[in-house]
């Protein structure tokens, strides 16, 4: 059988025992398809049985070399495969899949023994729990910054807090005035806080002093977004910002 890739053809035999007996993979053969050296494949066969607190040399048998010295290889059921071959690279990992489809098309049974099973089983919902632990952790993340976005004191302009968004002053703007938080009277120079948001504790309205260019004073008020506004904002406006962003 030729390889893909111009990979030398692999003429020491997948399958130990009769067809009684469960499908294996030689760890020559592993090698021969990871393109890895077998003394290299052997030494990450017996880390990964030492770490399963498993005996390797349950999975031992002898082959004769070119010049006919006596050499040790392993024969590894197809979840200890995959196991052991789920830390090398994607690429090598679809070769090593590739052909487990091929052996098990040649109408061998792939049989796996109860305590086989089990292993394969318990190694799915060890992966399954470590990608929830690590959406979990993300998830903890947001929301202890949320927290403290909560907890802060102070209101922020809102071209502050579309920079602490992470998106342009303008968006967060229109998108305040589009769903009901701004708006401006006629004539006005300035936007004002729906009652609504102010009474909830989103916006505040806050009067400042501007010094003109004539030295006069003007006073002025200028709505504001709580840390509450901002916390709220993060969970609304947020997703779209990234994609505002992202379009940039």
């Amino acid at each position: 059988m030729k390889m893909e890739h111009n990979r030398p053809e692999i003429k020491m035999p997948a399958i130990i025992g009769g067809m009684n007996e469960p499908l294996t993979m030689s760890s020559r053969e592993i090698a021969e398809l990871c393109e890895k050296r077998h003394p290299d494949v052997r030494r990450d066969i017996k880390a990964m049985m030492s770490g399963l607190g498993d005996d390797v040399s349950r999975f031992a048998h002898t082959y004769q070399d070119a010049a006919g010295r006596q050499q040790e290889e392993y024969c590894l059921p197809k979840d200890l495969t995959l196991t052991l071959v789920a830390g090398y690279n994607v690429v090598l990992r679809k070769r090593i899949i590739d052909r487990w489809l091929e052996l098990e098309g040649q109408g061998v049974p792939a049989m796996l023994t109860g305590p086989q099973l089990m292993a394969a089983a318990l190694i799915e919902a060890d992966a399954t729990m470590k990608a929830q632990a690590a959406q979990i952790e993300a998830m903890q993340e947001d929301v202890e910054a949320l927290d403290r976005i909560a907890k802060a004191d102070g209101s922020l302009c809102i071209t502050d807090a579309a920079k602490a968004l992470q998106m342009r002053p303008k968006d967060l703007f229109g998108w305040l005035r589009e769903n009901g938080w701004i708006y401006k009277r006629p004539g006005a120079a300035h936007d004002l806080g729906y009652q609504s948001k102010t009474a909830s504790g989103l916006l505040e309205h806050k009067v400042t002093t501007v010094l003109r260019a004539d030295g006069s004073e003007k006073v002025t008020e200028q709505v504001r977004v709580t840390p509450r506004g901002l916390e709220k904002l993060a969970k609304l406006v947020f997703p779209a910002a990234k994609l505002i962003g992202g379009a940039q």
